[in-house]
């Protein structure tokens, strides 16, 4: 039975940060569903800027009866007052300075309906300056329109927008050749547009259009009713042709999804509930289901579902906010997926994505980006590049010895000038391969929109964003399917983890001190763990060489030799940190090369990487880089930093 949790109100446990707004967890916010009772969808208006987007839609409105009454008088009126010629986009472009400038800027949000349902049209701007706000829009679509003016034919942004809604998932598309008044309504010239844009669709793997449609969005022809100054044209209308798309399946009926948003604890009042809190993406759930979080491995049943000043309910399904607890008490975190056991998101370290570069610097091979994906957020590089998309030009640029789609030569993509191999340049999409520094929980776009799609941010600034195709095997899959393996079927003792966390006050983590031989691992990993002790922490010092003389006293070096050292080095350090230890270790056996061999054996705690090397200072792949001449109270500060940090000491 759910209880209203009493004062004071609950806080996220430490370690929660935010990656933007989700609603309340408790509040039941996102369960109204719109348009309930009628079929309902959202449509997308994209196309090169000036094409006519905004006309279409405001020519569809006047003519479905779907305009407030006095709209269309009163901008008809305003444009007599300003001296401008009345225009259908004028009830699209409400901002002043879209008016001025004559585009669209922002995404503007419109609501007809036909006998068949209720459409929600999003008119999204053409201009490359807006393209961020063009995503936004197309993101939140099911079907979209693209729009292509007759007169000027395929343009960079016709390409450009053609392959981003392929890119988005949209695959039920129809393509609108308007001003067709200014061509004399000439077939052979819709023809020509038709198989030119084709042809480039086809080049690069996007979408294939259900449907072209001739139209004239100032006369309404075509739109919403017939045109009888084409009788050449013989298919459907755009009304016609929106109301034959289908919609997808609800997403009720997808695999369950719930990225974890965060974990919150009462402990006043005898309240000692602990909630997992989130947004169900999609699927259902109810008390009593087994239930997975990935990529930890973590597994428990739900107990009861929560909520702030609302009935007591045993099922939630997608569009609810909402908070579980568990009948076993884990530990989990923000950036987990919480699944069915049966049907588990996909967890790796890579994935094929396609994506688009909105950055100001290139997307670069060799640095790292911060991946923002459901509410994950993890160190990101490319791993390899496939394909790169210059719009400007119509047809394709494949890289890295990756093979074309279409046909014929493709333009050159040069680097940029003093070397340094491709890049993805501003407004370039991009078909990708990416690399997360640790393994991370995701869907493909096909089977889930929320944790199939990111964005990657450079420094402060959202710079790209895109949707995962594929996941890719890497060399640690073998290791992370046996770490599930092990984790799934581990005999627990009688004190849970959260029980030793709350008596050590602070949580398991392996600090691994890397880098050559003789440049101060050991002298450190000793101060830090002899400090960590005597302030009252379970510290323990897991020294390679221990290893070797012990466990791995029967291995015989041969090639394969290496990676059985790390397995046997990460399940040793596995029990430590399992005990509830904080496992301090330093070895010249294994380095940083192996860091994810080992976080992949040890998925469900933390895994912190100290470098030394005498050579550099700079912030590398390793969480905490020193030159090995620091003092030992210096290195001893910044530890406790990198602790305190990640949430580990500080509790």
């Amino acid at each position: 039975m759910m209880k209203t949790p009493p004062s004071p109100q609950p806080s996220p446990e430490k370690g929660e940060g935010g990656l933007g707004h989700v609603p309340s967890p408790f509040s039941g916010e996102g369960g109204r569903r719109p348009g309930e009772g009628r079929d309902q969808m959202n449509i997308v208006i994209v196309g090169h800027v000036d094409h006519g987007k905004s006309t279409v839609v405001g020519r569809l409105l006047a003519d479905t009866g779907s305009l407030p009454e006095g709209k269309l008088e009163a901008v008809r009126k305003e444009c007599q007052r300003t001296g401008k010629p009345f225009e259908y986009a004028f009830l699209l472009d409400a901002l002043t300075d879209e008016q001025d400038q004559g585009i669209t800027i922002d995404t503007a949000r419109s609501f007809f309906k036909t006998p068949k349902r209720d459409y929600i049209i999003i008119d999204a701007p053409g201009h490359i300056e807006f393209l961020k706000n063009m995503i936004s829009g197309a993101a939140r679509a099911e079907a979209a329109a693209l729009v292509i003016d007759a007169k000027e034919g395929v343009r960079e942004n016709s390409r450009r927008h053609g392959y981003i809604l392929s890119m988005l998932g949209i695959h039920q598309v129809v393509v609108c050749v308007n001003k067709m008044d200014l061509v004399d309504r000439s077939e052979p010239h819709f023809n020509a547009i038709e198989k030119e844009f084709r042809a480039f669709l086809s080049s690069i793997g996007a979408v294939s259009p259900k449907q072209f449609i001739p139209v004239s969005a100032v006369n309404g022809e075509n739109l919403a009713t017939r045109s009888d100054k084409m009788p050449w044209y013989k298919g459907p209308t755009l009304l016609e042709s929106l109301d034959a798309f289908e919609k997808a399946p609800p997403k009720t009926q997808r695999p369950f999804r719930m990225p974890v948003q965060a974990v919150y604890k009462f402990v006043s009042e005898g309240d000692d509930r602990r909630i997992v809190a989130g947004r169900v993406e999609s699927g259902r759930a109810k008390v009593g289901d087994r239930v997975v979080f990935l990529p930890s491995n973590k597994a428990s049943t739900l107990k009861s579902i929560e909520a702030f000043n609302a009935p007591a309910r045993s099922e939630v399904d997608a569009g609810w906010s909402t908070g579980f607890t568990l009948t076993e008490e884990i530990f989990v975190t923000r950036g987990e997926i919480m699944a069915h056991e049966a049907q588990p998101p996909l967890v790796s370290t890579r994935f094929r994505a396609n994506l688009i570069w909105l950055g100001k610097k290139p997307f670069s091979p060799g640095r790292d980006y911060k991946l923002k994906i459901h509410t994950q957020a993890v160190p990101v590089r490319i791993q390899k590049i496939n394909k790169v998309i210059d719009a400007s030009q119509a047809t394709p640029s494949p890289l890295m010895g990756e093979g074309r789609d279409g046909g014929g030569p493709p333009p050159t993509k040069h680097p940029p000038k003093g070397g340094g191999g491709p890049v993805i340049g501003r407004h370039d999409v991009a078909d990708v391969i990416l690399e997360t520094r640790q393994p991370i929980a995701f869907d493909t776009i096909a089977d889930s929109e929320a944790t199939g799609r990111f964005v990657i941010v450079d420094g402060y600034d959202i710079a790209g964003g895109g949707i995962i195709t594929s996941a890719e095997k890497d060399e640690k899959e073998a290791l992370r399917e046996e770490a599930r393996l092990r984790d799934f079927n581990w005999i627990r003792g009688g004190v849970s983890r959260e029980a030793r966390t709350e008596k050590l006050r602070h949580l398991p983590a392996l600090v691994m001190f890397v880098g050559k031989a003789g440049v101060g691992k050991q002298k450190f990993a000793r101060v830090v763990e002899k400090t960590l002790f005597e302030k009252g922490m379970s510290a323990y010092m897991l020294d390679g060489t221990n290893i070797l003389l012990g466990v791995d006293a029967d291995l015989v070096w041969v090639q394969s030799t290496q990676a059985e050292l790390v397995r046997r080095f990460a399940e040793v350090a596995h029990i430590l940190l399992d005990a509830g230890h904080l496992v301090i270790s330093t070895t010249n056996s294994i380095g940083l090369a192996d860091f994810a061999a080992v976080q992949a054996l040890i998925p469900d705690f933390p895994v912190l990487t100290v470098e030394l090397n005498p050579a550099t200072a700079v912030l590398g792949s390793a969480d905490l880089q020193l030159t090995g001449k620091e003092t030992e109270a210096d290195v001893i500060a910044k530890v406790s930093e990198l602790l305190v940090k990640h949430h580990i000491l500080g509790l």
